[in-house]
């Protein structure tokens, strides 16, 4: 069992949890993922570390009510405890000394972002971050993703926070400028990645994504995660999550993304059906 000791609603439906698990803190790096499964009647929810402490042994998460075992997850509070919680899983992101390196997240991709730009900073990279969200009330991490930053561009699709907009304006402004960019790293839904890597792809720079597509068991075995890459099958759990954004197919990812729409909502429905919300 894995103990829940900090709980946050960093919006309406976003939610932060701080469990601890020293054994995966002390190995995870950015990027990396982790699967959990709530008790034994439930499904596992891959989600990316939002960040880790190797001293304190806790790994944070952060997700967004999307679904039934979301909504499930956000039902636990500080004391209560997940039954299965494993990782690292999937390739750390590659860090390397690039220059300057854009930094985007979009709605919750925020959360996965953060630590990957805390290690980019970290190995002397200039960061110009842009975050985005519907509004100002579903924004979060600004003061995190300021602190690792050199320059944060906050975006909000009607304007009530910072430049109205979408990330896309933000990053296609820096690149009309003619500022330096040498890479761009994206994680967000996906039309915001393939938005992203279209802009991008027409000045030929190296783009980065974080994919998180249909997951099950987290080791390559089951198939579900699979993605076309430069024509070529890619399992997102063990080749990625990261992927040069310029080969993603993301049409086909996003027509996979859709294939359990409606067990989804069916599982919703019974969910909020069942007194025990465990049926």
């Amino acid at each position: 069992m894995y103990r829940i000791i900090e709980r946050q609603d960093l919006t309406p439906t976003i939610k932060l949890m701080k469990v601890v698990a020293p054994a995966i803190a002390r190995k995870a790096q950015a990027g990396q993922f982790i699967i959990l499964r709530l008790h034994g009647h439930a499904e596992r929810i891959p989600l990316t570390v939002a960040d880790y402490d190797r001293d304190g042994g806790t790994i944070t998460i952060v997700f967004q009510i999307v679904g039934k075992s979301t909504e499930e997850l956000a039902t636990l509070k500080e004391g209560d405890s997940i039954l299965n919680f494993a990782g690292p899983l999937g390739e750390p992101s590659e860090i390397d000394n690039y220059g300057t390196v854009v930094c985007i997240g979009g709605g919750v991709g925020v959360a996965p972002i953060f630590p990957i730009t805390r290690a980019l900073r970290q190995a002397g990279n200039r960061i110009i971050s842009i975050i985005g969200a519907r509004s100002a009330d579903l924004l979060f991490y600004e003061s995190e993703m300021r602190s690792v930053s050199d320059r944060l561009q906050v975006v909000t699709d009607d304007g009530s926070k910072g430049q109205q907009g979408l990330v896309t304006d933000a990053l296609g402004e820096i690149l009309k400028s003619g500022a330096q960019v040498d890479l761009v790293f994206a994680i967000g839904p996906v039309p915001m990645m393939r938005a992203v890597a279209e802009l991008t792809k027409k000045h030929a720079i190296r783009t980065i994504v974080s994919l998180n597509p249909v997951m099950v068991d987290g080791t390559g075995m089951c198939g579900g995660c699979r993605v076309s890459v430069g024509g070529t099958s890619k399992f997102a759990c063990v080749d990625g999550p990261d992927f040069d954004a310029h080969q993603v197919d993301f049409e086909e990812l996003q027509m996979r993304q859709r294939t359990y729409r409606k067990e989804e909502q069916a599982a919703n429905e019974h969910y909020h059906q069942c007194a025990c919300g465990r049926g």
